[in-house]
């Protein structure tokens, strides 16, 4: 299911909602107090203007298909559903709740460009983690690269086998080192 929310506040008003939600109640029918427990994912994401993320249309496939569900004589005879499929990213959309295959589409093209938006920041923030993992290392003692030592008033830099005083370093002369 697929819903829109536009406003001033409606990115804060759903910044925490992304995740599983669990709904327990007893539903009125239930004889024995039982309750129901019923889980539902949500995803919360940014929808991105067509000039931020660009679609070309030969990397679209696109399938019109009948809907599902009720909607009587108009469902069953009409190809209203959208299926798009993203040919280099591999990312397929189904979008069949409006009653017009145009809407449907332009519907379709906004969640697909929001996935792509969130598969883009995906890989960008697994190749920074990528990037800061190699940067930090294991903290390990032979995975070292400066030692800074105030005890003995001196700065090593192992990589490079320079060292200075501790003094200097800490009032900025770190280019001593490079």
């Amino acid at each position: 299911m697929l819903f829109r929310v536009e406003g001033k506040k409606a990115t804060s008003a759903f910044q925490h909602e992304a995740g599983g939600h669990r709904w327990q109640r007893v539903p009125p029918n239930e004889k024995r107090g039982r309750v129901h427990t019923s889980t539902i994912t949500i995803a919360v994401l940014n929808e991105p203007r067509e000039h931020e993320v660009h679609i070309e249309p030969r990397d679209l496939d696109e399938k019109f298909t009948r809907g599902s569900g009720p909607g009587g004589q108009h469902r069953n005879k009409t190809d209203t559903c959208v299926i798009l499929t993203h040919k280099p990213s591999g990312i397929t959309v189904r979008v069949d709740g409006g009653r017009s295959q145009t809407i449907n589409r332009q519907t379709a093209l906004s969640v697909l460009r929001a996935k792509l938006q969130a598969a883009g920041s995906e890989a960008q923030v697994r190749q920074r983690n990528t990037r800061r993992r190699q940067q930090l290392g294991s903290g390990m003692r032979g995975d070292k690269r400066r030692t800074v030592a105030l005890q003995r008033d001196s700065v090593i830099d192992h990589e490079r086998g320079r060292s200075m005083s501790a003094k200097r370093y800490l009032k900025g002369y770190v280019n001593e080192l490079a």
